[in-house]
Parts: C-alpha cells; structure tokens; sequence
C-alpha cells in the first residue's frame, strides 16, 4: 500500500509562502517604527548680539535633508525671557527633537534643555556652564580677546554690545566686509544681567552632547570651548580658522555636526 506525498508538499509550500508574507510584514513593522524613531526636530538658537538669520545657511542644508527646523528669536532682555522663548518653541514641536546653541545660547540651551523632548544637545562655539555656574565666571578661566579688547559696550539701561568698528575683527573675521558690517549694525543688544544668570540644572549632565570648536574664536576662547568639552564628555568637532561666527562661514561643517547629533540620538 503506497502513500501519496504531494499533498505534504502542498502544506510546505503554503507554509513556506505564510513565512515569507510574514517576514515581509514584520521587516514593514520594523522599518516603520525606525522611521517613527528618528528625530527630525531641530530647533537652533542664536547667541547675545545676534538674532536668528544668522542660522539661514544652516538652515537651508537641514531643511534640504528633510528635517523639520525651528529657529528661537530669544529677547535678550533677561536670562529666563531667553529660556522661556526657547520653552515655548520646544511645545511646539511635534516630537522629540535636537536642540543646538551658539555663544550665550549654549547657557540658553543648557538651562531649557531639561525639556524632555530635548534629548541631545549641540553646542557651536558657545559657552556650557554646569549647575551653580556663570558665564561670565567661566570666561575668566580662558579669557577671551573680546574680553580683553574693551570693545563690549553698555546702554545707559544695561543693555551691552559690540562696538561696530572692532566688530569684524572680533566676532566674525571670516566674513565679507559686507556681511560683518550688517552685522554689527543688527546687533540685538543683550542685557549685561544675562551673562551673570546661575544655571539651575544642567542638561549636559543627563543628555549627550556636542561641541563644534571654533578655532579661531575671538569672542569665546577656544581653549574654553575644548575644557567645556572634554568635561562634559561631548563629542567634539574642531573647524580651523573659524572665528565665532562659525555657523555663519561653515554652515556645512555645523549642519554635519548637528545632522550627527540627530542620528545618534534616533538609535
């Protein structure tokens, strides 16, 4: 009496066919919960002296690679106005996102980045004081030739800025003539208090970080930037020969940086 195995390979082939449509299916579940996971908020921060047109480089490069970029125009009128701004920016976001400073804006940043949409942070040629600290106390450990210069100029109500004549030389040498001297004609005055603020809690300390070094940087000492970073243990890019106006002359080098940032965070 013989038996028939044409019907088991039949089974074999449906259940071979079931495998396939299967791992299909999980491979498209998968890849949508990838997709949902990557972070394509960004929201950039100007520092004291600026506002944020200055990100426009930057900005294009992101946008172009599909991320979703918010800029924050801080007040500067006090340290809390500036953290605030940034907060409310940061609510409007519609998921978790990377939050990037420049100069003053890494103290910003720093203080508003324990929102927990926030979940790294990337400074550019800024400050990055730790919990009890000031910027201005940190300037001292490096001084800096803006510091130096006597260049910095206060308001009969406190409000300080860069003398427009040592401008270019001072916060953006790697600019055109043109370019720096509109600069230093927008100058958003920031009030002097700003630099003195404390840092409460120090979102560095929970959340990775980046440092993109300024070399030539005459407004913020490099030297400080490279000590903040290695205390904070940040992943560190340097760009020789930029001045403080980095994001400004090497938006691609800032936008690869910040783009970093944003991978390592999605995994």
């Amino acid at each position: 009496m013989g038996y028939s195995i044409k019907p088991m390979r039949g089974v074999r082939g449906i259940s071979q066919s079931l495998c396939i449509v299967l791992s299909l299916l999980t491979c498209g579940v998968l890849s949508a919960q990838n997709q949902e996971q990557r972070v394509r908020n960004i929201v950039l921060v100007h520092g004291a002296w600026a506002d944020g047109s200055g990100w426009k480089g930057v900005y294009d490069i992101l946008a172009k690679d599909g991320y979703h970029v918010s800029i924050v125009q801080e007040p500067e009128t006090s340290f809390q106005d500036d953290v605030t701004a940034v907060k409310r920016v940061l609510a409007m976001q519609d998921g978790p996102c990377v939050l990037v400073g420049h100069s003053y804006g890494g103290a910003v940043i720093t203080e508003a980045g324990t929102d927990p949409s926030v979940l790294g942070l990337v400074y550019i040629a800024a400050h990055m004081p730790d919990a009890g600290e000031k910027e201005s106390d940190d300037g001292k450990r490096y001084p800096s030739d803006l510091a130096k210069s006597g260049a910095i100029k206060k308001t009969p109500d406190g409000f300080t800025y860069i003398n427009p004549v040592q401008f270019h030389e001072l916060f953006a040498a790697d600019l055109s003539d043109d370019r720096a001297a509109f600069m230093a004609r927008s100058q958003v005055l920031n009030f002097a208090d700003n630099f003195s603020a404390t840092i409460t809690t120090a979102a560095w300390r929970t959340k990775p970080s980046w440092m993109l070094v300024a070399g030539s940087d005459r407004t913020i000492n490099p030297d400080l930037e490279r000590w903040y970073a290695k205390r904070a243990n940040s992943h560190t890019v340097e760009v020789a020969g930029a001045s403080h106006s980095v994001y400004v002359s090497h938006p691609q080098e800032v936008a690869d940086v910040i783009e970093s940032a944003t991978r390592a965070v999605s995994k």
